[in-house]
């Protein structure tokens, strides 16, 4: 593994436990917007600098040339205002980047966009956005709020009120100090991923060298990912190897605000690290799909202890259980997993067990299948691992392999959730290990050779009921970066 690889490791495993910690806040940049179609700051402001006869492409001071447009005009700055809505109020496709980062557990997004891409994301994964980008909005809070997004530099819909000139800039410490404080409290309590951001930014500047002088050696550590600078077209190599010193020199100066940066070759990278992050923390949670009228080779009573010892050993292990309750495994789920918590000391909340029962009767008027299916969707779609054991149900007197197993393979494997069937356990489990052992070769090359063999060990059906715990949690372990 290269040096590369092992820094891109060492990010996600940070990632991760910040997330797990609910500690992991966002601060959105224009690089996180512009693959969804929207400008970066030069194309904004290229009428005003053609209007001021002045060459966008040789202007680096872009606020101080908002700044000259607004002089010009007797500080009239309807011209801005109207440029800023024809270009970030248009529909556009959310980015992976957003889809990802809304389904993961953040609950803090700042940005200096004024577009709307973060808080459509959070809606469309079914989240309630509370946004705030006025001093007044910061004290009220909107009700079952999932997360929040500051806008610091203000929102497309109120362009009048945008940061976009240098007295907007200048005053910014008066007018919004509340974000300001806001800002400071949050780089002090939690761990920032930066993304798309190029820290030129004055108020951010302002920010973070106020709270390293506040706390020099005891700050948070955060992270940034930019795009390693890259030879132009015609680039002289002497010109080339200066860019690539003056980033080497501000990817240093980052770490005296705490600040690690990430180097990748391209922008694609991001989305690979932050999938692999999103990816890393749901494994984390462990789906177990179950049920069983009979027990094949095994008795009920020592498949009831399986489950519970198996269930209590993943959360000791610090992992998370979701389940539907399923027959005949369902209650030994929970009483594992309650006495791993309770005996422990703990109280239990949706950090150990996630139980989501289903209902038994079609009472309203949608086909209680087609909720079932939506509600399988949904409850699986918080697990990065799934196991599945037995599978049979009695219908009309006759036992028949699961069907709703089968779907809940089927959701898991369309969401790229790990599937790890317990063939030994005889039923629908069978005929699913059957197909993942079928699969290896295409859809598992990715997985370590070491958790290849442990699946396939799980389909001998001269292993014990311990044994096949024990492989269980060893595959598990072993995917969360375990030896």
């Amino acid at each position: 593994m290269d040096k590369k690889e092992r820094e891109k490791n060492r990010l996600i495993n940070n990632l991760v436990d910040a997330l797990s910690e609910n500690n992991l806040a966002i601060f959105a940049g224009a690089g996180l917007s512009i693959p969804a179609g929207f400008v970066n700051w030069s194309q904004l402001l290229k009428p005003i600098a053609d209007e001021l006869d002045l060459d966008i492409t040789k202007e680096n001071d872009l606020v101080t040339l908002a700044q000259y447009h607004c002089n010009m005009n007797q500080s009239n700055r309807g011209k801005l205002n109207q440029l800023l809505v024809n270009a970030f109020s248009k529909d556009t496709e959310i980015t992976d980047n957003h889809k990802i980062l809304a389904r993961l557990p953040i609950r803090t997004y700042w940005t200096t966009n004024y577009d709307k891409l973060i808080e459509t994301a959070l809606s469309k994964a079914g989240k309630i956005a509370d946004t705030k980008y006025t001093n007044k909005q910061l004290v009220f809070t909107k009700p079952k709020r999932d997360a929040i997004v500051y806008k610091m530099h203000g929102d497309v819909d109120h362009p009048s009120e945008a940061v976009l000139t240098k007295d907007d800039y200048e005053t910014y410490h008066l007018k919004m100090q509340p974000f300001l404080n806001a800002l400071s409290g949050d780089l002090i309590s939690k761990t920032f991923l930066f993304l798309g951001f190029s820290f030129t930014d004055p108020n951010l500047d302002y920010i973070l060298s106020r709270v390293r002088i506040a706390y020099n050696s005891d700050q948070r550590p955060h992270y940034c990912i930019l795009k390693l600078v890259a030879q132009y077209k015609d680039e002289a190599q002497a010109d080339f190897e200066y860019r690539g010193r003056k980033q080497e020199l501000f990817v240093q100066d980052l770490l005296r605000f705490g600040i690690k940066s990430i180097l990748v070759d391209d922008y694609s990278e991001v989305t690979e690290i932050i999938a692999r992050v999103e990816n890393q923390y749901k494994q984390k949670s462990i789906f177990i799909s179950g049920a069983a009228h009979e027990y094949g080779r095994f008795e009920k009573n020592e498949v009831e202890v399986f489950v519970y010892e198996l269930s209590k050993s993943i959360v000791e292990s610090g992992y998370k259980v979701v389940s539907g309750f399923g027959l005949g495994i369902g209650s030994a789920v929970i009483t594992g997993v309650l006495e791993s918590v309770y005996m422990n000391g703990n109280r239990l909340d949706d950090s150990q067990l996630l139980l989501r029962p289903f209902p038994q009767s079609n009472i309203g008027n949608e086909d209680i299948k087609v909720l079932w299916k939506h509600y399988r969707e949904d409850m699986i779609s918080y697990a990065g691992i799934a196991l599945f054991l037995f599978g049979n149900k009695l219908v009309d007197g006759k036992v028949e392999l699961s069907d709703g197993m089968k779907q809940e393979f089927e959701i898991a494997k369309g969401q790229g959730i790990l599937l790890i069937p317990i063939g030994a356990t005889g039923y629908m489990a069978k005929e699913l290990w059957d197909i993942v052992i079928e699969s290896f070769k295409d859809e598992y090359k990715d997985i370590p050779q070491s958790v290849k063999d442990k699946i396939i060990d799980l389909g001998n059906e001269s292993k014990s009921l311990d044994e096949i715990k024990q492989i269980v949690l060893d595959i598990i372990n072993l995917l969360n970066g375990g030896q």
